[in-house]
């Protein structure tokens, strides 16, 4: 036990650099006490005292704001950054390493029985607001972008953005962090591409005009 909170304190020191001391973590960071509370649950649920997991798990969501399932299988060294929203539902899996923004949802798309949530690769980064749902896999060191919708399963080392989430980068260098100033932006890509061919065709109907005038 004490090797885990070890373990989750020095991820939290690597991950946020406003983290100042191991007082401050312990006190003040609502992640830290979620991850702790779930491990806790997540054993509970595994030995079959379902009504007591679930009794925890709604503890640590009543003073963190983090809703974890206690069925969700998560790996070593995750990590909330801020964490007020984040949502995990019981099917989901999670590798080691992952690192979750706040009002992050892992959850189904219905009321399908079974595998119903994602499962999540190792190192993997999942912006502010983003929902990754169903039964579907991200690979090793896939991002995803802030506010992004993925609906389907994402190879490995790829960054995803939008709504729905598409594929902008196949390849990701393993040390790049997540900067969303940087991201592609599809949907405003394709709007400027949109413009430029508008103001072709009205230089063109213009110029066309005025050689019909001249005529």
């Amino acid at each position: 036990m004490f090797r885990t909170i070890r373990e989750q304190i020095d991820t939290i020191f690597r991950e946020d650099p406003a983290a100042t001391s191991v007082l401050e973590i312990v006190l003040c960071y609502p992640g830290f006490h979620a991850v702790l509370l779930h491990r806790a649950a997540h054993l509970l649920y595994r030995k079959k005292f379902i009504l007591l997991a679930r009794i925890t798990s709604q503890i640590g969501r009543f003073f963190t704001g983090i809703e974890i399932h206690p069925g969700a299988s998560i790996g070593r060294r995750f990590f909330i950054d801020h964490g007020m929203g984040v949502v995990i539902g019981e099917t989901a899996e999670i590798g080691d390493d992952v690192l979750l923004y706040q009002n992050v949802t892992l959850g189904g798309t219905g009321k399908e029985h079974g595998k119903r949530h994602p499962t999540l690769g190792n190192h993997v980064v999942i912006g502010t607001g983003a929902k990754v749902l169903g039964n579907i896999h991200i690979g090793n060191y896939v991002k995803v972008g802030a506010g992004s919708v993925v609906i389907r399963s994402v190879p490995d080392y790829s960054t995803v953005v939008g709504i729905p989430g598409r594929i902008v980068r196949a390849r990701t260098d393993v040390n790049d962090n997540l900067e969303h100033g940087r991201l592609p932006d599809p949907e405003g890509q394709l709007i400027d591409e949109l413009t430029r061919r508008i103001d072709r065709l009205e230089a063109q109907i213009k110029m066309l005009a005025e050689e019909r005038q001249a005529v």
